[in-house]
């Protein structure tokens, strides 16, 4: 048997020997929203920051905000105002994008003789939203509180709720996926434009912002504060756990979670100050034995373990007036040092539909319709592609793919067959190899390695004496396929077959490269073509790609019958590969592509 490595041919870092490729981990360790996660252990500030940066483009990409569009003109417009004794209330209409509305209330101290911090508060999945009023829940109550403290308090709508209900909460679709458009991408795009109106206040404070939410809005709170340094203080509550991950199509995106659960993405505030506050009777019961101590850990590699804190309160899902208090406290040390008493008293509310900007509860007939929202989006898009650079492209193309170009690749061969791997990645990549001079050549055919060596192409290669590297791309097992026709939110957390295509031809590509001289030169034949041409496409390394595209066009259709990736259109789709795999590369000459022409398909 011999072995290979990518650095140095003799050595090997994980043994493959009695490996079987169909034990391939992807067709074993299948992830959904209740999978118990594990926490990692980071050794070092620089390997979690280097983690930390990665997951933070992954969860931009996953919510179609990468790169990032232009913000077009808020327009706030005040629907109302009522103003008590020590607050007032602000019925606030935001414009997000082009002819999209968001609703919200603004709770304001009175007097606003001076800047005040700020927080923003996205409602959870409460039948009245940023209205309900219960014992166990209320936004009102935060809202008037947070005001007599000194705090301007935004809560706006989610998605489908109250006045902001030109989409559905439940609008998802595979067509939409391919340009990123559903709830939680629009959900943190409103979080994200919800700061800016607030930075744009002149009684903020704008180096004063936190965020804070229950439930589905605590899930808006930790990707929001992840993705954008604005907020200086957070507080979920009752959603960081391990064990349960969102399971509402506002908290789900796919590619979001790969790799990843809610209690990394809510370590990414650190170092600012955060407090978790879980129940004793929900999903985040073990928060003060398991998820606590494993985000306070990522706090401690900044020396900075006394920046967050955990508060277990003994109730059912809520965000009470006990759960609120803890909430008070900590934003009193860490943002508002002068606030005066946070004990909650008694206060006066408007009726529900005054709260309202629509307050008949129906949306005015001039109002755009979910076509036109999704036009808006998709022209967003398109413009922040356009004028993408070549790296901005390439990035964005990766993190939609969800792969990676790996250093290091072990290899295991037994005669002339091979198994492939990235260390820590378990993954298997099977084929056949065959060393030897003058520039290498992949030739990947979809019905795998034995078809390509049988075939006229790969005879000829073989008989070159040029290295040559035929490889088997992934198949999905029975057990895979059945959860992901079943599990509707299978793509947060795991990727597509096709993307773990391209995956394992970066991994063959790596390979090549560190053990044969010369430019690689990437054939992919029929159905293999597509998946080639985007590896060559995002990957680090010079490369010439010849791909079979057999009438594929790059229309949405065509993704959705041949090479279905969320989100590939929001990054560029096939204009962006071609784009990439031609382009001159930084220190590296041009690639060279060859698109073999064929009829389009009906």
């Amino acid at each position: 048997m011999a072995r290979y490595n990518t650095f140095v041919l003799s050595l090997v870092s994980l043994s493959l020997c009695g490996a079987n490729p169909a034990a391939d981990v992807r067709n074993v360790e299948i992830y959904s929203f209740k999978t118990h996660f594990r926490p990692q252990n980071y050794a070092s500030r620089r390997e979690w920051e280097t983690h930390g940066t990665h997951l933070r483009a992954q969860i931009l990409s996953a919510a179609g905000l990468l790169p990032a569009p232009r913000k077009s003109p808020l327009n706030p417009r005040i629907v109302r105002r009522f103003d008590y004794e020590d607050y007032s209330i602000e019925v606030v209409l935001l414009e997000t994008l082009p002819g999209y509305f968001l609703g919200g209330n603004l709770y304001i101290p009175a007097g606003r003789k001076e800047t005040h911090p700020a927080v923003l508060i996205p409602h959870g999945h409460w039948e009245k939203g940023r209205l309900e009023n219960l014992p166990s829940y209320s936004v009102p109550a935060l809202g008037v509180n947070l005001a007599r403290q000194g705090y301007v308090a935004f809560a706006y709508d989610m998605a489908g709720f109250n006045d902001t209900r030109q989409t559905s909460h439940s609008f998802a679709s595979p067509s939409l996926a391919l340009w990123s458009f559903h709830p939680m991408g629009l959900q943190l795009w409103n979080s994200i434009r919800a700061l800016d109106f607030l930075e744009s206040l002149p009684y903020v404070d704008p180096h004063r912002m936190a965020a804070t939410g229950a439930s589905g809005g605590a899930t808006q709170t930790i990707l929001l504060t992840a993705v954008d340094d604005r907020i200086a203080v957070a507080a979920p509550v009752n959603m960081v756990s391990a064990y349960m991950q969102g399971g509402d199509p506002c908290e789900e995106a796919p590619n979001l979670r790969i790799g990843t659960s809610n209690v990394e993405i809510a370590a990414l505030a650190a170092p600012r100050p955060m407090i978790v506050v879980s129940s004793t009777r929900d999903w985040t019961r073990h928060t003060p034995v398991e998820e606590f101590p494993s985000i306070r850990h990522i706090y401690s590699l900044y020396g900075k373990s006394e920046m967050v804190a955990n508060v277990q309160i003994d109730a059912e899902h809520n965000y009470n007036e006990q759960s609120r208090q803890a909430v008070y406290r900590f934003f009193a040390e860490h943002l508002h040092p002068s606030a005066p008493e946070f004990d909650e008293r008694p206060f006066t509310l408007p009726a529900d539909q005054d709260l309202l900007a629509h307050a008949t509860g129906n949306l005015p007939p001039s109002v755009p319709g979910f076509d036109q929202v999704v036009q808006a989006w998709r022209l967003a898009a398109e413009a922040s592609i356009e004028n993408s650079s070549t790296d901005q492209l390439r990035d964005a193309l990766r993190n939609v793919l969800g792969v990676e170009y790996s250093r290091t690749v072990d290899g295991l061969a037994e005669g002339d067959r091979i198994t492939l791997t990235r260390p820590g990645r378990k993954d298997r990549v099977s084929g056949l190899w065959r060393p030897g001079s003058g520039d290498p050549v992949i030739l990947v055919n979809p019905e795998g390695a034995p078809a390509a060596r049988a075939s006229q192409l790969g005879r000829e290669l073989l008989k070159s004496g040029r290295p040559v590297l035929m490889i088997d791309l992934f198949t999905a097992n029975e057990i895979r396929r059945r959860q992901a026709e079943y599990d509707d939110y299978f793509l947060s957390y795991n990727r597509t077959e096709h993307a773990e295509r391209v995956q394992d031809i970066l991994t063959a590509l790596s390979f090549v490269k560190a053990n044969a001289k010369g430019t690689p030169e990437l054939i992919g034949v029929g159905r293999a073509g597509l998946p080639a041409l985007f590896a060559a496409a995002v990957a680090p390394v010079r490369t010439s790609v010849i791909a079979d595209l057999n009438g594929f066009a790059g229309f949405d259709d065509d993704f959705l019958t041949q090479f279905y990736v969320p989100g590939i259109q929001r990054a560029g789709g096939l204009k962006a590969a071609l784009k990439l795999a031609a382009a001159s590369r930084v220190l590296l000459p041009a690639s060279r592509v060859r698109v073999i022409p064929a009829e389009r398909q009906p």
